[in-house]
């Protein structure tokens, strides 16, 4: 008899033997650890078989467990298949899942400070072990999690599954399509890098206008933490992306899973006759049970999900990171992330205040009301033809103003200003200035000109020397290092243009990529030519100056005025001489630094 008050399994050894007292041990804890299923339970799940205990123990986990409870222990038939469900809510809560494992790791290796958040991306993608692996997996399913969701209220939507009774279902949907728009905008700001730093900069200003002024400007500075985005501010996206947002998000997933199971699946709308919800009411032999059938399905789609990202981040995604935010340096080109690109297109059709604030909350006030406003029984296409064109109108409208919303659209930049981009633009989206990828051993010390590709093989020492002839003859000499040292003091006095030498062939052909560029908008930038003037800043470091000199021309609504002769209309000073104009932007590199360009750049 044991001396324990409680049978203990040596007890069991002696009475029933070794295996038979092994096997029930395991059988209790499996029964335990699944709240009802025992071995013999599951393996026969596995294999497909019908239960062979009464009543079906493949019920329990659900009325009993933690896990399952918010899960139907059985579906119809009719929504166990890609139509109706395309599986898409599933996935929605698998990257909430997703996201939250990859985070966390991410959170273990990084400190919201400006002064060490930048250091630490470097550090995950290139000391911590699968770091850049898993911020890109990460990077990658903040992305694909807002498609879903946005997928999966789209299915909602055509196939009639807001009406009624599931009314709040689809209001707690338009709540966590708000949340996941927010969680994954509050995570753009942490990298610290000039595309997190201006992007959220320009979402964030369209809190400002929120009316009346003041309480648009005290929100402005609640959410920045100041006049502009620094410590403070990315202290607050940091607590918004890890604490608040998550904890408001698993709260209404909870609520949307509660309210799918209190009402079920919504049926195709052919299945169903008009005005009837039958979701509820499974016939015996249309059931289709959670175990085994509908978990292997879902088991099956997070293995496919997540192969598909493992092979997308592994050969074509990695998560951008460009240079150090700067407050003071304003990127050409930003925009919001892609997600509110029909929020930055609108607002390039009039006032801020409508199109920032009131614009967006109308559409996503009418989704929330969308339920209560169409009363309609059927749920089927033919009899829901106003809901239908709203729908399209809707979808049109996102996708045309998106469109507005790209850097491209509606904003013209100089020409002068997008060569000088190209030659110098930081790391982005697997795109990057064509001088970075020059090996540091090229950029031989020396100051470089697109005039020597105009000469013939052997002449590119008399072009330069009739250049330099030229800017002194001309005066240009001050008037392009007055630009050169506009933002920096530049340790040069005067300019005397060389020969690229033999042994820099990257340099080279950087300056036959300026050349061309040149070429190609000499409507606009009229006799240009352009100039790289490299100087040693320290040991191991280099500064890269490219500038353009051109005649200014006419420009009237954005647009080249031509002559009647075809040519564009130059620009003339007071003497009747054609105004010249210089542009110049920089570049320091570090003969550390390794820059690769993307293939087929």
């Amino acid at each position: 008899m044991s001396i324990l008050p409680f049978p203990s399994f040596l007890d069991d050894v002696k009475e029933k033997g070794f295996r038979k007292a092994v096997f029930e041990g395991i059988n209790e804890v499996v029964e335990r650890a699944t709240a009802g299923m025992n071995v013999q339970d599951i393996r026969e799940a596995l294999r497909g078989e019908a239960p062979s205990r009464k009543p079906n123990p493949r019920l329990q986990p659900h009325a009993d467990g933690f896990w399952l409870h918010m899960r139907p222990s059985y579906f119809h038939k009719s929504v166990t298949g890609i139509y109706p469900e395309f599986r898409l809510g599933w996935l929605s809560t698998y990257f909430v899942v997703f996201e939250t494992i990859t985070g966390i790791f991410l959170m273990v290796w990084y400190t919201p400070s400006p002064d060490v958040a930048y250091a630490n991306m470097l550090s995950i993608m290139s000391s911590v072990p699968l770091g850049q692996f898993v911020r890109d997996l990460h990077r990658l399913g903040a992305e694909a999690m807002v498609l879903i969701v946005t997928l999966h209220m789209l299915r909602a939507f055509f196939t009639g599954s807001y009406k009624k009774p599931r009314q709040f279902t689809w209001f707690s949907g338009v709540i966590l399509l708000l949340l996941t728009l927010l969680l994954s905008f509050s995570g753009y700001l942490l990298p610290w890098d000039q595309l997190a730093l201006w992007a959220v900069t320009i979402g964030a200003s369209m809190v400002e206008a929120a009316p009346p002024e003041v309480v648009g400007t005290n929100l402005n500075l609640l959410l920045r933490g100041g006049p502009e985005i620094g410590a403070n501010g990315l202290l607050r996206f940091y607590l918004l992306h890890v604490l608040l947002v998550p904890a408001l998000l698993f709260v209404f997933t909870g609520v949307h899973y509660y309210k799918v199971v209190v009402h079920g699946h919504s049926l195709p709308p052919a299945q169903e006759n008009i005005g009837e919800d039958t979701a509820k009411r499974v016939p015996l032999d249309r059931r289709v049970y959670f175990i085994p059938d509908i978990l292997t399905s879902e088991i099956m789609w997070i293995g496919v999900t997540t192969l598909i990202l493992v092979i997308l981040v592994t050969w074509f995604f990695h998560a951008p990171l460009e240079s150090h935010a700067d407050p003071q340096v304003t990127p050409l080109g930003t925009t919001a992330p892609w997600y509110f690109l029909w929020i930055q297109g609108a607002l390039k059709l009039g006032d801020k205040v409508f199109y920032g604030i009131i614009f967006p909350t109308i559409v996503f006030g009418f989704l929330m009301a969308m339920p209560y406003l169409d009363t309609t029984p059927s749920r089927r296409w033919a009899h829901r033809r106003t809901a239908m064109t709203i729908g399209f109108i809707m979808i049109s409208a996102t996708t045309v103003l998106s469109y507005m919303g790209l850097s491209e659209f509606g904003v013209k930049n100089s020409a002068d200003s997008e060569i000088l981009h190209e030659l110098n633009q930081p790391p982005a989206h697997n795109h990057m200035g064509k001088l970075l990828p020059v090996p540091f051993d090229q950029m031989v010390v020396g100051m470089y000109t697109t005039r020597q590709l105009e000469a013939e093989d052997g002449q590119e020492s008399a072009v330069v020397s009739a250049l330099n002839q030229e800017i002194a003859d001309n005066g240009y000499n001050q008037l392009i290092l007055n630009e050169l040292t506009v933002n920096d003091h530049l340790s040069i006095n005067s300019l005397n243009f060389t020969s690229i030498p033999a042994d820099a062939p990257e340099l080279h052909h950087v300056l036959e990529f300026f050349e061309e560029e040149l070429q190609n908008r000499d409507d606009e930038l009229r006799n240009a030519w352009g100039g790289i003037v490299i100087t040693a800043q320290q040991n191991g470091l280099k500064r890269l100056d490219s500038f353009i000199v051109w005649e200014e021309v006419t420009i009237e609504n954005g647009k080249v005025v031509y002559g009647t002769d075809g040519q564009p209309v130059p620009v003339l000073d007071e003497n009747g001489q054609p105004v010249v104009r210089v542009n110049a932007d920089h570049i320091f590199i570090h003969e550390d630094s390794q820059y690769f360009a993307a293939p087929g750049s």
